[in-house]
C-alpha cells in the first residue's frame, strides 16, 4: 500500500486477505518491494511536510475507558454498512457482467463521472479530494479553527469568553448545519461507491470507504461530545472533562469510524490495525481500533459470508482456495478426481515405448500444463510426473546435443537407453532429467478435508489420485472448488471460472 504509506499493512494485507499461499520468499520480495517504495516517497516529500503519514493525527487528549461503548456502536454501524455495501456492489456487477450493460463500459463511467461532479460539486465535504476531507475529519478542533464549521461552538454564559474552551460548547446552528452536510456527504459517498468499485477504471475502496466512515465518527463524536458538555458538572464526566479542550475528541471518531467502515467493506482486522496506525500515526489509539474493527466484522459476518474481495472474486470465477473456509464435508479424493465414466482418457506417457514423433503430437493435440508418467500403459503404475515447459525444454536440448536423432528415436524417462545401439536403429534419448520421480500424490481414499489442505498449505495446481500404485485419475485446483460449490448447492458451471 505504497498509495496508502502503510508499507507494513499492505504486507500484511497481502498475507490476510488476497492469498492463501503465501512463502517466505513471496513474504520477502513484498517486504523489500515496500521498502523501496517508500525510500522513494521519502525522497520525493509528496506532502511537502517531511513525514510520510497520510491523516496525521496528533490529539492533545486521550480516550477514556467510557467511549468503548460509543467505539462498539461505531463498529455495529461500519458492519452494517459492510454488509449493505458488500450485497449492492455485488448484485451491480453480477447485472453488469450478465446483461447488455457491460457493453457500454465507457457510458457508465462517463455518466458516474457527470453525477459524481455535478451532486458532489454541492456539498462542501464531497466538493474536495476525499483524501482532504478525511485529514479534515481526523483533526482536533484547535482555537484558531473557530471559523471551521466542524469547530463553531457556543460556550455558556458562565464560562470565561476568553478561554479556548470554545473547542468544547454548545451546539450552533452551523454545527447543526455541519452534521447535516457530512450525513448526505456519508450517503451519496456510499450510494456512488457501489456503483464505482468494479467499472473499466482504478476507482479504488479504501479512500471512499475511509471518508464514509469518517463522516459517520464524526457525526457521532459530535453527539457524544455535546452529551458530556450538556452533563459536565456531573459526578460521571467532571472528573474527565476538566482539560478545556474538553473530554471527548471528534477527530478521533472519525479515525474510528473510518476504521470500522473498511473492517465491515473488507472483513480485514490484523492488516487494517497496522493500516490505520500507520496511517494516522495514532499508537495510542490501537485499543479503540481494535475494538471496533472486531465489532465491524462480527456484524458484517452475521449478514454476509465474505468480504467484498472474496465476492469479487467468486463473481469472477477465479481458481482461488479461500483458507478462512472450512471443508466439513465427508466426501473422498474418489469422489471428485478426473477419470470419472464420462471423461475422456487420462493423458500419460509410459517411462519407455514413446518416440520424438510421438511426444511432439502430444504436446500439439492437449493443453495440458504436464503429464504423469507410467511404467506401461498396461500396469498404469505411476512413475512420476512431468511439466510441459520442462518437456519441451529437454526435449530441444536433447535434439542439439545429439544431431542424429530422429523423429523416430525412442525416448526414456524412468530408466536408462541402451548405451549401444544396433546399425540402422534410430537414436535413443534420455529425458530423466524433466521428469519428477516424487510428484504429490493421494490414495483413492483420502478424505477431501485433508486434500483441501494440501493444495492450500502447498499451493498445488493438480494432484494425482492413485492405488496401490496404480494411476486412477487427477484432481485440480478447478476440480476442488467445482466440488466445494456442488456442496454449497451452486452450479459450478455457472459461476466458476468465466
Amino acid at each position: 500500500c505504497p498509495l496508502l504509506l502503510a508499507p507494513i499493512g499492505g504486507v500484511l494485507f497481502s498475507l490476510e486477505e488476497v492469498s492463501y499461499y503465501f512463502p517466505h520468499k513471496v513474504l520477502w520480495r513484498a517486504f523489500f518491494s515496500a521498502l523501496v517504495a517508500m525510500l522513494v516517497l521519502t525522497y520525493m516529500n509528496p506532502y511537502f511536510t517531511g513525514k510520510l503519514v497520510m491523516f496525521y493525527a496528533n490529539y492533545t487528549g486521550s480516550w477514556h475507558i467510557f467511549e468503548l461503548i460509543p467505539f462498539i456502536l461505531l463498529g455495529i454501524i461500519g458492519g452494517f454498512y459492510g454488509a449493505i455495501f458488500i450485497k449492492g456492489n455485488l448484485w451491480w456487477s453480477k447485472k453488469r457482467k450478465t446483461t447488455r450493460l457491460g457493453r457500454h463500459a465507457i457510458a457508465e463511467v462517463v455518466a458516474i463521472v457527470a453525477v459524481t461532479s455535478l451532486v458532489g460539486f454541492i456539498n462542501p465535504f464531497t466538493r474536495p479530494l476525499a483524501s482532504h476531507t478525511i485529514a479534515r475529519l481526523f483533526r482536533q478542533c484547535e482555537p484558531e479553527d473557530a471559523s471551521d464549521p466542524l469547530c463553531t461552538y457556543k460556550l455558556a454564559e458562565d464560562e470565561n469568553q476568553q478561554d479556548p474552551g470554545k473547542l468544547f460548547g454548545k451546539w450552533t446552528d452551523a454545527l447543526w448545519k455541519t452534521v447535516w452536510e457530512l450525513a448526505l456527504a456519508a450517503v451519496f459517498k456510499g450510494a456512488i461507491t457501489i456503483f464505482t468499485f468494479g467499472i473499466k477504471v482504478p476507482a479504488g475502496l479504501f479512500i471512499p470507504t475511509m471518508f464514509v466512515g469518517a463522516c459517520f465518527g464524526r457525526i457521532f463524536g459530535i453527539l457524544v461530545q455535546q452529551l458530556a458538555y450538556a452533563h459536565r458538572t456531573s459526578s460521571f464526566f467532571e472528573p474527565m472533562c476538566e482539560q478545556t479542550a474538553g473530554c471527548v475528541i471528534p477527530g478521533l471518531y472519525a479515525m474510528v469510524g473510518a476504521a470500522a467502515a473498511l473492517g465491515g467493506v473488507t472483513k480485514m482486522t490484523i492488516s487494517l490495525v497496522v493500516i490505520m496506525f500507520e496511517l494516522t500515526g495514532g499508537l495510542s489509539y490501537i485499543v479503540p481500533l481494535m475494538v471496533a474493527i472486531m465489532a465491524s466484522k462480527w456484524v458484517a459476518d452475521a449478514f454476509v459470508k465474505d468480504g467484498i474481495y472474496d465476492g469479487h472474486i467468486h463473481l469472477n470465477g477465479y481458481p482461488f482456495m479461500d483458507s478462512k473456509r472450512e471443508f466439513e464435508h465427508t466426501t473422498l479424493a474418489l469422489d471428485v478426481m478426473r477419470l470419472r465414466r464420462n471423461d475422456s482418457p487420462l493423458q500419460t506417457i509410459p517411462a519407455s515405448g514413446f518416440t520424438i514423433c510421438d511426444i511432439e503430437n502430444l504436446l500439439k493435440e492437449t493443453h495440458f500444463m504436464g503429464f504423469p508418467v507410467v511404467l506401461s500403459k498396461n500396469s498404469q503404475l505411476l512413475a512420476g510426473f512431468v511439466y510441459r515447459r520442462e518437456l519441451i525444454t529437454t526435449l530441444v536440448k536433447a535434439k542439439r546435443a545429439q544431431p542424429d536423432v530422429s523423429p523416430d528415436s525412442p525416448v526414456y524417462f524412468a530408466i536408462s537407453p541402451p548405451r549401444f545401439t544396433d546399425p540402422g536403429e534410430p537414436t535413443p534419448v534420455s529425458l530423466r532429467v524433466c521428469l519428477n520421480k516424487n510428484p504429490f500424490f493421494v490414495t483413492d481414499s483420502t478424505p477431501m478435508e485433508t486434500v483441501v489442505e494440501i493444495f492450500r498449505k502447498l499451493g498445488l495446481r493438480q494432484l494425482l489420485v492413485t492405488h496401490n500404485g496404480r494411476l486412477l485419475g487427477i484432481i485440480t485446483k478447478k476440480d476442488v472448488l467445482k466440488h466445494m460449490a456442488k456442496l454449497d448447492n451452486l452450479d459450478p458451471e455457472s459461476i466458476l471460472f468465466h
